[in-house]
């Protein structure tokens, strides 16, 4: 990419009028796609990105422009650019960096060709044919891809990163008459092209047939507030939406989040213990370092019901007084980063999922959940249950379409009662002001007593 004289003279430009720090975000990706949809390939495609992006912060204020022309001059004109728009200061003196290269021994695995991702997109599209004569369409997406990047700052970071991540997703719709449910899954992986020569393609088609048939038979969920077990995996976006992003030092900064008072305080049932980890191995949220060059952590949010942490990227982390958590993210250098979430979930308890179900005489269990909204200021929230089950005097009673569940995030981490024993994590992608990012979230099945579920009826 850039040797360190020229890193150090790109910086020292932005800086040219002053300043408290600059930092560089250069970045090459490759992703490669494959869609069939209707029993056809849609599109085949790969896409390169390559450009860079440069930060000056003066007084907590930032100023950021980017630019796709990776020669020097092209760099050094974005950085003038970005010098112009900061209020003239003293300038510094020379930037001095010093190397040290994170996550370079990442490996994409060995090549992975277009033949074997038709091959592997065209046998779910099968699969999910063959196993129900109600399955009437079946959309198959496969992703890889390898981002290389390059990061510094005036303070003297210089590092280098590659990232790989790939994805495998089926959609299956099923009918009979004039209904119709979905089913859905996707599993994702920072393993590269290892991760679909690994990756059991029947199952994950077989996974959404089953949702969408099971759910074509299922009768309407009963409305008000009851007690809900949600399943552990994907159940987990509950608390990435309503609770994570009210964690994010961007939000904490603004006071735009219920927790921005609230360290050190009850805010979630003594039960209940959660965490952010962006470096568990080879997971789909995972990096070695934060887009900042800051490497990642695992950052203890709430520990038996008490805030400990927030998620914390550089600038925000100045303007709150907190330290970095390494939680600074972006999706490419068109975008200026801030704190986002890696992998998010609440920690295993000591409960059984069977034994939860058994205790409890009424109420709704999601086994998995759909999309839905939220409020980030206030944590209100509704979500669709994807794959529901009524629970009738401790017993799963039967299939239940159309439940949504509603609520405020600060009083469903109160009304947690029971915390089972194993997690799961599932893949997803979250928007925010820095773009779209890679996140799992998760949790062990958890009950939450007096949630609202909405819907409709007959």
């Amino acid at each position: 990419m850039f040797s360190i004289e020229q890193t150090a003279k790109i910086l020292g430009t932005a800086l040219g009028q002053g300043g408290d720090w600059a930092d560089l975000f250069v970045e090459e990706t490759v992703k490669n796609v494959a869609n069939l949809s209707d029993g056809k390939m849609k599109n085949v495609a790969q896409h390169q990105l390559s450009g860079a992006g440069i930060r000056v912060i003066s007084d907590h204020k930032e100023y950021y422009a980017y630019t796709n022309d990776l020669t020097e001059m092209g760099l050094l004109k974005a950085a003038k650019q970005v010098a112009e728009a900061v209020p003239q200061q003293d300038t510094k003196g020379p930037i001095a960096l010093e190397p040290k290269q994170v996550g370079l021994a990442q490996n994409p695995g060995a090549s992975f060709g277009w033949d074997e991702r038709i091959a592997l997109v065209k046998l779910a599209d099968q699969e999910s044919r063959r196993l129900s004569s109600k399955i009437v369409q079946v959309n198959v997406d496969l992703m890889d891809e390898v981002q290389t990047v390059l990061i510094a700052n005036s303070d003297g970071l210089f590092r280098e990163d590659v990232r790989t991540r790939g994805r495998f997703g089926v959609t299956a719709v099923a009918a009979d008459g004039d209904e119709k449910q979905v089913g859905y899954e996707s599993p994702g992986s920072g393993r590269g092209f290892d991760f679909f020569r690994q990756l059991d393609v029947k199952a994950v088609a077989r996974e959404a047939v089953e949702v969408a048939v099971k759910m074509l038979d299922a009768e309407y969920a009963p409305q008000g507030e009851m007690t809900v077990i949600i399943d552990s995996g994907f159940g987990g976006v509950i608390f990435h939406e309503a609770c994570g992003h009210s964690l994010e030092a961007a939000a904490v900064a603004k006071k735009a989040t219920v927790f921005a008072d609230r360290m050190g305080q009850q805010i979630a049932a003594s039960c209940v213990s959660a965490v952010d980890d962006g470096t568990l191995a080879e997971e789909w949220g995972s990096l070695a370092i934060d887009d900042e060059g800051t490497p990642t952590q695992r950052n203890l949010l709430i520990e038996n019901g008490l805030l400990k942490s927030f998620l914390v990227d550089r600038l925000n982390g100045e303007r709150i007084g907190h330290k970095s958590t390494g939680s600074s993210r972006r999706q490419s250098y068109q975008f200026a980063p801030v704190s986002r979430m890696n992998n998010t979930f609440i920690l295993p308890g000591k409960d059984r999922l069977a034994d939860m179900i058994s205790a409890t005489e009424y109420g709704i269990y999601a086994k998995k959940m759909g999309g839905g909204s939220v409020n980030p200021a206030t944590g209100e929230f509704n979500f669709a249950v994807s794959e529901g089950y009524l629970i009738r005097h401790g017993k799963i009673a039967g299939p239940v379409r159309g439940a949504v569940l509603i609520g405020r995030g600060d009083q469903v981490l109160k009304n947690i009662d029971r915390v089972s024993n194993e997690l799961k994590l599932a893949q997803g992608v979250c928007g925010a002001s820095s773009g779209w990012v890679p996140v799992n979230v998760g949790q062990p099945a958890i009950r939450v007593q007096g949630l609202l579920v909405g819907g409709r009826s007959k």
